[in-house]
């Protein structure tokens, strides 16, 4: 979750994503006030898909304590998740718990999420590869001692006592590590042969232990993408290619940890190769980082590929490799990184269709119903005012069935007085054309296109908020100064909800769930609500200024104290000389001509 800065404000994990998140906005659920804050700062969500439950908390986890978000209060600690280790630095190598990886010269596999399942795949692979489980130093210790309890039962090769080679314990070893790098078919296959054959011979003790054993191999079976080696910086770069676009996905893993993600679009010229297009971006993006890890795994290698490493490793004043991975872990941290990348190219794509839906699919629907054809520009326009006071009208404009907000103007209107609203809409859309049509003579005297000229910009479509009536003000106007604009009203119904199209002297039906009615829909509100902005806007200028300012000793600094106060100037109008000067800004003697001058306009008015 991340504000308006694009800070992050929590990380969290979810198996329904959708779930998870609208339970924060649900009213009335007791959640406390912290997250009622969280939850009103948040501006925009960003998600990473995994592969497994397990994961999600292990990403979870690297990014919290990368990040450490503000809301992420319960999380914030030191847990850590179990390994399995490897003392492959040691001459007869051990595999034991940790809960810390360390730089030595040992393997780690994991994190995993339960403790457990690691110690009982622990005991599995010492039971069956007959690995020591003592702290002795070997082969230096070799008959020190006699052999353990293990060896005796058949647990234990015994290297203690010399009784296996250190190539034949290497190769028990290899077999231990091959387990753990992935390759866990043949030890579960076996395990379930086992387990039905003890089960035939009535042996359920032992077939429930087989059984058991199974899971726990299963559990620590899940792959582990999210955490690699220690030390390990690499950037997993992977693509998705759909129609003319391109998503390039980057997982970044530092330290050996999954710590964040970006993606970036580009355009596909149709030709290139994705190792073609590969190559531009490794190029484009490294030439503008201040980073470069050692290692970038890609899919589809560049024929450049040595020259791009030669110039990464020169770059970055270290080794730099581009490969691409086969197998295992690395393999699947690459096409996770893939699916994320498609993820997002669906999503986009989406959208961008949906707006288009919403966009242009609204014109030509409204093409269709007009009977048009070319339909680009429409202008919609409002009046407002209060009883007649401080007439205003509005000109939103859309193009594409998307608001051009450079082009919207406002009107004050001059010559009407009282509550007139088709001599307020005359009076805009005589000076809107008016100005339009002068503007266009200036661009053809100078030849030439003027930075910020809009009002030259005939539209399509005329669009008026009122049905017949409007419309027919609009045709004058524009048949006054000989201009051929296509004008369409909206008919209300008795609920004051638009219910067609008035065009031609016909009233067209339109679908009140099509994605035309939609869009005109907005363009009405639109003009509705920036014609009623600008006149409060002038009310609220008129009501501080035209009569505040008319009192004698009361300027800029003791009007806006008597505002701050009071809020409006009705209660201003309400107030006492003696409550008026309690106010440290307000001397008796001003109170006074307060108190006179609302009491005279009153009178007046």
């Amino acid at each position: 979750m991340r504000d308006a800065d694009d800070g992050i404000l929590y990380v969290g994990k979810a198996v329904n994503l959708r779930n998870r998140v609208r339970s924060y906005f649900r009213k009335n659920i007791g959640r406390g006030p912290a997250i009622d804050n969280m939850v009103e700062k948040i501006e925009r969500f960003e998600f990473i898909v995994t592969g497994s439950e397990l994961e999600a908390l292990v990403l979870e986890n690297n990014l919290i304590k990368e990040h450490s978000p503000k809301y992420n209060t319960l999380l914030k600690d030191d847990k850590t998740y179990p390994y399995i280790k490897v003392t492959v630095g040691e001459k007869y190598p051990r595999i034991l718990f940790s809960r810390i990886m360390k730089r030595d010269k040992s393997r780690y596999f994991g994190p995993y999420s339960s403790a457990a399942a690691v110690k009982d795949t622990i005991e599995l692979l010492n039971r069956l590869f007959k690995l020591r489980t003592c702290n002795r130093h070997l082969p230096e210790d070799i008959g020190l001692e006699r052999p353990c309890l293990n060896y005796h039962i058949n647990q234990c090769s015994g290297p203690c006592q010399g009784y296996v080679t250190e190539e034949e314990y290497a190769a028990q070893v290899a077999g231990a590590l091959e387990f753990l790098t992935g390759n866990y078919g043949p030890i579960i296959r076996d395990l379930e042969n086992k387990m039905k054959a003890a089960s035939e011979e009535m042996k359920f003790e032992e077939a429930a232990s087989y059984r058991d054993l199974a899971e726990s191999v299963r559990s620590v079976a899940q792959k582990q993408k999210i955490t690699g080696n220690v030390g390990t910086d690499r950037d997993v770069i992977g693509m998705c290619r759909g129609g003319e676009d391109i998503v390039m996905q980057i997982f970044f893993v530092r330290d050996g940890k999954l710590i964040g993600r970006e993606h970036y679009h580009m355009t596909d010229s149709l030709m290139e190769s994705d190792a073609e297009v590969t190559g531009e971006f490794l190029k484009q993006f490294y030439s503008g980082t201040s980073f470069i890890p050692r290692e970038i795994m890609i899919r589809n290698a560049p024929e450049d590929a040595e020259l791009i490493e030669g110039w990464l490793s020169e770059k970055s004043s270290h080794k730099v490799s581009l490969f691409t991975p086969k197998i295992g872990t690395k393999e699947k941290l690459l096409e996770m990184s893939e699916e994320n990348a498609r993820i997002i190219l669906h999503n986009d794509s989406e959208k961008l269709k949906q707006e288009e839906a919403r966009t242009l699919g609204a014109v030509h629907e409204i093409e269709d119903i007009l009977g048009m054809e070319g339909l680009s520009r429409m202008e919609a326009f409002d009046i407002s005012n209060t009883n007649g006071f401080e007439n205003v009208a509005s000109m939103v404009v859309y193009e594409n069935g998307s608001p051009k907000r450079s082009d919207y103007r406002k009107f004050r209107i001059k010559s009407v007085e009282g509550p007139d609203d088709y001599a307020c809409m005359r009076e805009a859309l005589t000076r809107r054309f008016t100005h339009g049509m002068e503007e266009a003579e200036r661009l053809r005297d100078k030849a030439g296109e003027g930075a910020g000229i809009s009002f030259s910009h005939m539209p399509d479509l005329l669009l008026m908020d009122g049905g017949r009536g409007q419309v027919n003000i609009a045709l004058e106007v524009l048949g006054d100064l000989g201009l051929d604009i296509p004008v369409c009203g909206m008919v209300k119904d008795d609920h004051h909800r638009t219910r067609g199209l008035y065009f031609n002297n016909v009233e067209l039906p339109i679908d009140t769930h099509s994605e035309g009615f939609k869009l005109i829909t907005r363009i009405q509100d639109e003009a509705h609500r920036f014609a009623i902005e600008y006149h409060r806007s002038l009310r609220a200028k008129t009501q501080t200024k035209s009569l505040l300012d008319d009192i004698p000793g009361v300027g800029p600094s003791r009007k806006k104290a008597l505002m701050k106060k009071y809020g409006s100037i009705s209660e201003i109008a309400d107030a006492s000389a003696e409550e008026l000067a309690q106010m440290p800004e307000i001397p008796a003697d001003v109170a006074e001509r307060i108190v006179t001058f609302f009491r005279e306009f009153r009178e007046k008015n």
